[in-house]
């Protein structure tokens, strides 16, 4: 009698086995934004794929819900999980926006249980990165072309780079700058000062010495309801003139140079409704200051570029080890 089942059994257990298909491969990649591209996002039934952003994600558009699924908790504001619902092949789109306003357009793939050799390899994460370039524009490439995981063209030059590495190995190769920069955008709500008489609010990060250079990381948000056009950033020395004269006319005593700025990056110079800008500034800090002089860092509206924001700098920053 008993092995009458086990006949049975051993047959069967080969067969269930086998129903799984073919082993899926994963990947883990890196994505430039560029908000003329549409991201290839390959998905696989019974698999989840994480899709995070740089920033505060604050709406999810779906284009067919019938076959997958997104979702994307407040807990967890810079990631959005996708899967399909359906075991049949399917194909949709994902719109993903952020607190900056800035957008990713993805192209949903799923190929299905079906198993065979044409299968391709289920992106497991994504990670969005900002664009490079010290003004990021979004001209650099042709509009409309659709961005594919892993396409090794884009490696290098365009914005549209992907990149397999680990974020870490990323970052790792990069200038000062480049990586003051990458550290601040990641920064998701930073604490802002507002300005009397300003339309604009502010943020310092970082403040780092690199070798003979200063690097600030900041960032600038517009919490109106109007566009605000802003203009580079400058480092200004200012301090008052010890005058041995009794008597002198007003603002005679007060001193005030620009600082050369060695090199600088900025996300945008124009800032829409609800938007923020990040930037990064090196300079050549002096060697030493009368006790009466300060450093700032200058931003100022294009309208309104006589009362810009002075925001004080320590004259002796941290200084920034290698070891990144």
């Amino acid at each position: 009698m008993k092995l009458r089942w086990l006949i049975p059994l051993a047959i069967l257990l080969p067969l269930r086995l086998n129903a799984f298909g073919p082993t899926v491969a994963g990947r883990i990649t890196t994505v430039v934004i560029n908000p003329n591209e549409v991201t290839a996002l390959h998905l696989r039934p019974e698999f989840v794929s994480t899709i995070r952003l740089p920033e505060e994600v604050t709406s999810v558009d779906l284009g067919s819900r019938g076959s997958f699924s997104a979702e994307h908790n407040e807990a967890e504001p810079e990631y959005v999980y996708v899967k399909p619902i359906t075991k049949e092949p399917a194909q949709s789109n994902l719109e993903i926006a952020m607190k900056s306003g800035q957008h990713v357009t993805l192209e949903l793939i799923s190929d299905g249980t079906a198993g065979n050799a044409t299968v391709q390899p289920v992106d497991f994460l994504i990670e969005y990165r900002s664009a490079q370039g010290f003004l990021v524009g979004a001209d650099e490439t042709p509009s409309g072309r659709t961005a594919t995981i892993g396409d090794a063209e884009h490696a290098t030059n365009r914005t549209s780079s992907t990149i397999s590495a680990p974020l870490d190995s990323i970052l790792s190769g990069l200038s000062s700058l480049e990586l003051e920069y990458q550290q601040q955008i990641r920064i998701n709500s930073p604490p802002w000062t507002k300005w009397a008489g300003q339309q604009i609010e502010t943020s310092i990060g970082d403040v780092r010495q690199w070798s003979n250079e200063t690097t600030i990381s900041y960032s600038i948000f517009n919490p109106s309801d109007k566009v605000v056009e802003i203009v580079p950033p400058q480092i200004q020395i200012a301090g008052r003139k010890v005058e041995k004269k009794k008597k002198k006319k007003p603002g005679k005593g007060i001193i005030s140079d620009q600082l050369q700025v060695r090199d600088f990056k900025l996300s945008t110079t124009r800032l829409e409704p609800g938007s923020r800008a990040d930037g990064v500034v090196v300079f050549d800090r002096p060697n030493f200051k009368e006790s009466t002089e300060m450093l700032f860092l200058q931003i100022a509206q294009a309208d309104q570029v006589d009362k810009p924001i002075l925001i004080r700098l320590p004259f002796t920053p941290p200084i920034a080890t290698d070891n990144r």
